[in-house]
């Protein structure tokens, strides 16, 4: 299993000083949480992608390419990447030169994102979420696959023997994960492509992730992409702890109470009782995160929002101390046991790489796209239905 941490990267007052950090500090927190990350032993750092305050990273290769330079080891990746409003030529080609920047330790999520206005401002409609999120993936997969493309779908300009740069590292596009709180649609795309689904796991209860994550495992298995077991899973996570329970209670009452995604609502004791939020000890973390394989089952990587809620750096570092040094040793420990030999590890570039050399890969790397999603058997539902029609589209 990997685990890391996510950040959405907000600017929020601290409510127990009043004070807010600039744009500058809040970029350059990010950084160094970053390389706190791998300092401490963990496998992943991702950043979300906002376009309007009090959010701060609206160029995640950008803050990524950075973050590259300093460090060595961990995989740097996005939560999420906004396929709906962004062009697909343009994520094609950045996260290639991502790849090249940071040999190879680049993957990345794919979501419709959740903040409304974003939409007209990149000259989108909102209620076309769904269907942009399945076209602009459709045609950013060819153009990581395909040297040329001729391309001509609903939502962008037709491309004719465009072929985008650089190309992806070794040849190996960057796995991709797809990212959603509440849309079957999206856990339905995962699957049709054999992509790893990322369940945001924060705001909701675990009976819904559940089901998601259920029948995005029905799906990957129904598209020919192996068990269900062996779908690839990711979950989001909130944390935050104290060397005794009572402690972290304290001290991150005022942070929860004043947040502006969950302050003003339900307690902070009712929110972790029906959410995956946990405020305790490390041995509460620990336990309550070995609780999510019940419902999820065996699944490839956890990462955890830390760095929110006005809380401020020398706190979140510390966070990544109590994290790295008595939490996911144990988790790796736990994880690992009665873990089935066909669930599959966290893909990387290295595993992709050598899975495309194989002989399988190889061949299969010849077959149309569209002959490929003809061959598949049409799901009984509009979901699969959208995809389908996608994937002809961009053909």
């Amino acid at each position: 299993m990997q685990f890391g941490i996510f950040t959405v990267g907000d600017i929020t007052t601290d409510p127990t000083t009043g004070d807010a950090p600039t744009e500058n500090a809040r970029i350059k927190a990010m950084v160094a949480i970053a390389q706190k990350v791998e300092e401490v032993g963990l496998d992943v750092f991702a950043t979300g992608e906002h376009h309007n305050p009090p959010f701060v990273p609206s160029s995640p290769t950008t803050l990524l390419g950075y973050i590259a330079a300093k460090t060595e080891r961990i995989i740097l990746s996005t939560a999420t990447t906004l396929i709906t409003t962004s062009d697909p030529v343009k994520i094609a080609e950045d996260f290639a030169m991502l790849q090249h920047v940071a040999d190879g330790r680049v993957d990345l999520t794919l979501g419709r994102g959740n903040t409304g206005p974003v939409y007209p401002w990149f000259g989108k409609d909102i209620r076309e979420g769904i269907p942009l999120a399945l076209e602009n993936y459709a045609l950013l997969r060819r153009l990581w696959r395909e040297d040329f493309v001729d391309w001509e779908g609903q939502f962008r300009t037709p491309l004719q023997g465009f072929q985008s740069t650089p190309r992806p590292l070794d040849g190996v596009p960057p796995f991709v994960w797809h990212g959603s709180i509440r849309s079957p649609e999206i856990a339905e795309q995962a699957a049709y492509y054999g992509d790893g689904f990322f369940s945001n796991h924060i705001f909701w209860p675990a009976s819904h992730t559940a089901k998601m994550v259920q029948y995005y495992r029905q799906r990957f298995e129904h598209y020919g992409h192996g068990t269900a077991a062996q779908a690839i899973v990711g979950l989001g996570g909130q944390v935050f702890m104290g060397k005794k329970s009572q402690d972290a209670k304290r001290h991150f009452r005022p942070y929860f109470d004043n947040a502006p995604v969950y302050g003003n609502g339900p307690s902070m004791e009712d929110f972790t009782s029906q959410t995956p939020l946990t405020v305790g000890s490390p041995q509460e973390v620990i336990d309550r995160t070995l609780g999510f394989r019940d419902y999820v089952g065996d699944y490839q990587r956890q990462l955890w929002l830390m760095d929110h809620a006005g809380l401020p750096l020398k706190t979140v570092l510390e966070q990544l101390d109590l994290l790295g040094e008595e939490v996911v040793p144990v988790l790796r420990q736990e994880f690992a046991k009665n873990r089935p030999t066909d669930v599959p590890d966290a893909p990387t570039h290295d595993s992709l790489r050598i899975a495309a050399h194989t002989p399988v890969a190889a061949a299969a790397a010849v077959r149309d796209d569209l002959d490929t999603a003809a061959a598949i058997a049409p799901a009984k539902t509009g979901a699969a239905f959208g995809l389908a029609r996608a994937g002809r589209d961009g053909a």
